[in-house]
C-alpha cells in the first residue's frame, strides 16, 4: 500500500481520522505580490496547459511555476517534486509525493517542517483528499521528531493547477478543510496561502 492507495476517509481510521470538518479558513495569510517572472510565465503557460489538458501539462505549466515562486519569495522555503517520502511503509505511508514544501534551506534533503501538495487526478479535487491526508499524517510524523514542532498543525493541498483546496491536520488530530477553494486569480491570495502553510 502507498499514499495513492488511500482513496477514502474510511482508510484513514487507523490514524484516528474518521471525518473532515469544513471551516471558513484553515490558515490566516497575507497576500503576496507575484513577481513579474511568474506573471509572464502564467500568461504564457495557462493557454498551453488548458489546450493540452493533461495532468503532466498542468503540473509542468501551472503547479511547478507557482510553487517555485515560493522559493524566490522566501529563501527558507524548499520545494521537492516527485521525491520518495517513505515514513512508515508498514502503514502505507510511503512512495512518491507529487510536491513537498519545507521551511528549510536544505534543498537536497527533506527536513521538517513539511507541508504537502497533491496533484488531483482527472481534475477531481475530491478524489485526492484521502491521499493528501495520508501524506499529512506522514508529514506529522516527520515534523514531530523536532520537539519545537510538536504543537504545530500540518498543512496540505490538493490541486488541479487551476483549483487549489487547502486542509489542515490540527494538533488534536482533527482534519479541517477550507470551504473556499483558491484559484489562479487573484494570484496574490494563492501565493499568500501557500507561503503561510509552510511558514506558520
Amino acid at each position: 500500500m502507498s499514499y495513492s492507495d488511500f482513496t477514502s476517509i474510511a482508510q484513514l481510521a487507523p490514524f484516528g481520522i474518521t471525518s473532515i470538518t469544513t471551516v471558513n479558513s484553515v490558515i490566516p495569510f497575507t497576500p503576496v505580490e507575484p513577481s513579474q517572472f511568474l506573471q509572464d510565465a502564467l500568461t504564457r503557460f495557462i493557454p498551453i496547459a488548458t489546450a493540452i489538458n493533461t495532468e503532466k501539462a498542468r503540473s509542468e505549466y501551472l503547479i511547478a511555476p507557482i510553487l517555485s515562486e515560493l522559493m524566490a519569495t522566501n529563501s527558507q522555503i524548499s520545494l521537492f517534486s516527485g521525491r520518495s517520502f517513505n515514513v512508515d511503509p508498514a502503514r502505507g505511508l510511503n512512495d512518491f509525493c507529487d510536491f513537498i514544501l519545507t521551511q528549510n534551506p536544505d534543498r537536497l534533503t527533506i527536513k521538517s517542517p513539511v507541508a504537502v501538495i497533491v496533484e488531483a487526478k482527472n481534475e477531481n479535487v475530491n478524489d485526492g483528499i484521502a491521499q493528501c491526508i495520508a501524506e499529512m499524517v506522514a508529514a506529522r510524523i516527520v515534523n514531530q521528531v523536532e520537539p519545537h514542532l510538536l504543537d504545530h498543525s500540518i498543512y496540505g493541498c490538493v490541486t488541479t493547477g487551476q483549483v487549489w483546496r487547502f486542509l489542515v491536520l490540527t494538533t488534536a488530530g482533527e482534519v479541517q478543510m477550507d470551504l473556499r477553494d483558491r484559484y489562479l486569480t487573484p494570484i496574490d491570495e494563492l501565493l499568500g496561502v501557500l507561503i503561510a502553510m509552510v511558514t506558520r
